[in-house]
């Protein structure tokens, strides 16, 4: 294929050789893979919140700092998308379907099946329940997403470097290494890390249709009807990915976040209403009390309740992590134009703000339920938690219909942003890559993503991006350190300086 380099190749036989090993023997792949993710957790767990913390400490600065005014981008360049498509299309990429899974399971988990600190059932787990939950989904999330995007925006476009994770750290380590193995291995980890991780997400998204299709109608629950609904979603963002960023991704993104507020404002009105409005105050306010604690809690004495850290919160954090490299270069390619100062307050409050309503929202009407006896929410799967609260409530069916189709819209537009940013990363950081080269990403992991549905390897693939994510966390620092020393020599930086 034209424009492919040995990053395609590597990374393509890398995930291949997972999928035949998840295929051949998944046990093995679960257990072994599943032990290594457990010493990561117990050995650096304390490294993944402190580095996390420190990500969060950098953005904030970056605020205030000289660098402030920096443009991702010419001096003269202005915003490619509007401020509401901008959102849409990075909230979309970033955390879109995981909060229709989430909102109702995490808060339902943390206050009635496995509580954090206090007795479960009770009402101080029911406040830490959200509280968590917005600790979580908040601003420590997004700016690991926040730094990986603003590196890659300053070097691309406003020192026209190639969009490559590699091209961030030639500051660091000159254009000859990173132009050589060291930098092509950080290529690849960085499209392994995508191709798994959204695979993943896509055997999950899958599963969730199914379910919630099965929860209404009455279908068949069954591996062949999963593998059609990927099918049809295969079609439906390679479609996507193929008119282009700003056609296909920004329309449905747009389409997606007025679907989703119209599930939530109906929700909040046939819902607890008083009820959400005031959860939402307290947890807020827990939130910010609490932020610190939270930031460096690891239960050094207590064991089940380390478990519980390694099981949420360190999970979490590697999560965002791994996911980082596809969010980023999506959030990058979306950003040219914005100053520092902006894109930062764009991307860790706006979306922040956005998970917390939603958590409210969905999470507060689970724990109503719960906590009224009037249905065991708790006993749900995972796939069926927010169909079967939804179905306690006035307009139910009418709301998982809807919910239907903000995951399945989710499903797509976080199927072709990544499939955008793999051919990038593939191609040797084309901004628009060719089309050919998008289908075979398309078709690869919803290849892989068939495979998970099939072997049941979720947690498997799961597994890997944690351990991914150790490596890729020091490249992150790198990223940070990169951007300092070469924004520190910028003519108007400088400059500024001087005056």
């Amino acid at each position: 294929m034209k424009n492919v380099t040995v990053v395609f190749w590597t990374s393509l036989l890398i995930c291949l050789g997972l999928v035949v090993w998840g295929l051949s023997s998944p046990d093995s792949f679960k257990s072994q893979t599943g032990e290594w993710t457990v010493a990561i957790s117990n050995t650096f767990g304390w490294y993944y919140l402190l580095t996390v913390f420190l990500i969060l400490a950098f953005c904030i600065y970056l605020i205030f700092s000289k660098f402030s005014t920096l443009k991702l981008g010419k001096p003269e360049d202005k915003p490619e998308f509007s401020l509401v498509s901008w959102f849409s299309m990075l909230f979309s990429a970033g955390m879109g379907m995981g909060l229709v899974f989430w909102t109702t399971a995490e808060p339902i988990s943390h206050a009635f099946i496995s509580a954090p600190k206090s007795e479960l059932g009770s009402n101080e787990a029911i406040q830490e329940a959200m509280q968590f939950s917005f600790f979580h989904w908040g601003l420590h999330a997004w700016a690991i997403y926040g730094i990986v995007a603003l590196v890659l925006a300053y070097f691309k476009f406003h020192n026209d470097a190639p969009g490559l994770i590699s091209a961030t750290l030639i500051p660091l380590f000159g254009e000859k290494l990173m132009a050589g193995p060291l930098g092509k291995m950080i290529d690849v980890l960085a499209v392994f890390a995508t191709v798994i991780g959204v695979a993943s997400t896509l055997g999950f998204g899958s599963a969730q249709i199914n379910e919630g299709i099965s929860f209404l109608f009455g279908t068949p629950n069954t591996f062949t009807f999963q593998v059609l609904i990927l099918a049809v979603a295969t079609v439906l963002f390679i479609a996507s990915a193929w008119s282009g960023i700003g056609r296909g991704i920004k329309y449905l993104s747009n389409i997606n976040m007025i679907l989703a507020f119209v599930l939530l404002l109906l929700l909040l009105i046939v819902g607890p209403t008083l009820y959400i409005f005031n959860s939402f105050s307290d947890a807020i306010g827990g939130y910010l009390t609490n932020f610190f604690s939270m930031s460096f809690n690891l239960e050094p004495v207590n064991e089940e309740r380390r478990t519980w850290v390694n099981a949420w919160t360190v999970f979490y954090w590697a999560w965002w992590i791994s996911w980082a490299p596809f969010v980023g270069i999506f959030i990058a390619r979306i950003s040219r134009g914005r100053t520092v100062k902006e894109f930062m307050l764009g991307v860790l409050l706006v979306p922040s703000l956005v998970c917390f309503i939603f958590f409210a929202v969905f999470g507060v009407s689970a724990l109503n339920l719960e906590q009224n006896n009037i249905a065991k929410i708790s006993e749900y799967s995972l796939e069926t938690a927010t169909f079967g609260v939804l179905h306690y409530y006035p307009l139910g069916t009418l709301l998982s219909i809807i919910t239907l189709v903000v995951i399945a819209i989710f499903f797509i537009t976080s199927a072709d942003s990544a499939t955008f940013v793999l051919g990038m990363q593939t191609t040797g950081g084309m901004l628009n890559p060719p089309n050919l080269v998008k289908i075979t990403w398309g078709l690869i992991q919803s290849a892989v993503a068939a495979i998970v549905i099939y072997t049941g390897g979720t947690q498997g693939l799961q597994n890997a991006l944690i351990i991914a994510a150790l490596p890729f966390s020091v490249v992150i620092i790198l990223m940070g350190i990169s951007f300092l020393k070469a924004a520190s020599y910028d003519p108007l930086v400088k400059n500024k300086k001087r005056q």
